[in-house]
């Protein structure tokens, strides 16, 4: 389906015109109709699918008819993290660059310049405005955000900020939106506790679930199998082998990214790392520079697994293998997408990791490559997964490192469309 058939203004047509979008993914085509309609939704959708676009598109094409009030804020969009919320408000600017629409993204970790702008950005009425859930209640509790005029409310990647501890925080704002608003949800995975969680806050809600949790095909998977002590020194002598470009390395916890950055560094490796205690200003300067190709290797905790859009990443390693399958999907889906057709993953799995990552099979419903390791690294262990593993014996020496789209989200639309009529829909082939 073409933009163009689904009931959008001129001016959102333009917008998306002018960012080179004319086909719609799937979850755009099965849900904009819907909220369109005005139906409160919950959809699942992972990162990559367009997602974003589904649910700005009708908010934008509703407040381009004159449905707001043009002196109150009239839709919040919850985020988990800032960088999402950021890259949201982008998307925003983008789509409604022909419209007198105005957005403001409020997160927390900034200096008091920053939070003058978002306070005032709320005080004078932004028409769309994007959200941690933190700062958001915190600007509630401070009387400095009035949410009276919302009329709709969007909860992205769902599933994260429940993860994340913030429920309670949603339930304390979704009290200040006005009942009639209408609420829509997305989420990466759909377990029970997402579901219930729904019932709470959605009104008799369209379901919309198109996306299996599943990493492309052409993403090229595969694990070494070895003992803790020996990660290090494998990975070191991979990046020996074939200098790494395009390439992010995802560790679980903050000590660790900031070892194995110091690590990388003495490889000459240009290097940078990605966790929270990294300041704001700094994060996106580093987010720009590996954009930019200026940093070959970014080294990062999960801040950066969901919502991230970096394109034209050639190689994801786990040095550590993610909390749950879930996880280990949106990791390596940084990969194979942006134009880049194929991607590779590499995950180190050690001896306490193993049940861990038979778990990640099962799941996948496949068996990953083992790749072998060399010799000289010493014995490794063997793969039984399904063994309750109660240590993991050290071998060899030790180590301190321990235990990643102007064009839009996940779009992919190839070709130009073919100019369309005012007023009528045209029916040429889909482009390629």
């Amino acid at each position: 389906m073409y933009f163009d058939e689904l009931d959008l203004e001129d001016e959102v047509l333009d917008g998306l015109e002018a960012m080179n979008f004319y086909e719609t993914t799937p979850v755009q085509e099965a849900t904009i109709p819907l909220l369109l309609e005005g139906r409160d939704m919950i959809g699942c959708a992972q990162t990559g699918t367009g997602k974003t676009a589904a649910y700005l598109l009708p908010i934008i094409n509703r407040l381009s008819r004159g449905e707001g009030d043009p002196e109150k804020v009239n839709a919040v969009i919850m985020a988990p993290t800032r960088e999402l919320a950021i890259q949201i408000e982008q998307q925003v600017e983008g789509f409604s660059y022909f419209l007198p629409i105005s957005s403001v993204a409020i997160y927390g970790g900034t200096d008091g310049i920053t939070w003058e702008q978002q306070r005032r950005g709320l005080a004078q009425g932004a028409d769309i405005i994007i959200a941690t859930p933190g700062r958001l209640l915190s600007l509630i509790n401070l009387q400095h955000a009035d949410l009276s005029g919302v009329s709709y409310f969007v909860l992205d990647e769902a599933d994260r900020m429940l993860d994340m501890g913030f429920q309670e925080d949603i339930l304390l704002i979704n009290k200040e939106i006005p009942s009639s608003s209408q609420r829509v949800m997305f989420s990466a995975t759909m377990p029970p506790k997402i579901k219930k969680f729904a019932r709470t806050i959605l009104h008799d809600p369209a379901e919309v679930e198109l996306a299996i949790s599943r990493p492309p095909e052409s993403i090229i998977q595969s694990a070494y199998v070895c003992y803790e002590a020996q990660k290090l020194r494998i990975l070191t002598h991979l990046f020996e082998e074939t200098p790494p470009t395009r390439t992010i390395i995802f560790s679980s916890s903050k000590m660790k990214v900031k070892e194995l950055a110091v690590a990388m560094s003495r490889l000459s490796i240009r290097v940078e790392q990605m966790h929270s205690d990294l300041a704001q200003e700094k994060r996106e300067e580093v987010m720009r520079q590996f954009k930019a190709g200026n940093v070959d290797l970014l080294v990062a905790t999960d801040v950066v697994a969901r919502g991230i859009d970096i394109d034209n990443i050639r190689m994801v390693i786990n040095y550590d293998i993610p909390h749950d399958p879930e996880d280990y999907v949106h990791r390596i889906g940084r990969t194979a997408r942006g134009g880049n057709d194929e991607g590779l993953a590499i995950t180190f799995v050690s001896e306490k990791e193993q049940p861990g990552f038979g778990r990640i099979e099962d799941f996948l419903g496949r068996v990953i490559y083992k790749i072998p390791v060399d010799p000289a690294f010493g014995p490794t262990p063997d793969y039984r997964p399904e063994a309750r593993v109660r240590s993991d014996r050290p071998r060899g020496k030790s180590t301190s490192a321990h235990r990643p789209r102007g064009k839009g989200e996940g779009q992919g639309q190839g070709g130009r469309r073919p100019q369309r009529s005012r007023g009528a829909h045209s029916k040429s082939p889909q482009p390629k």
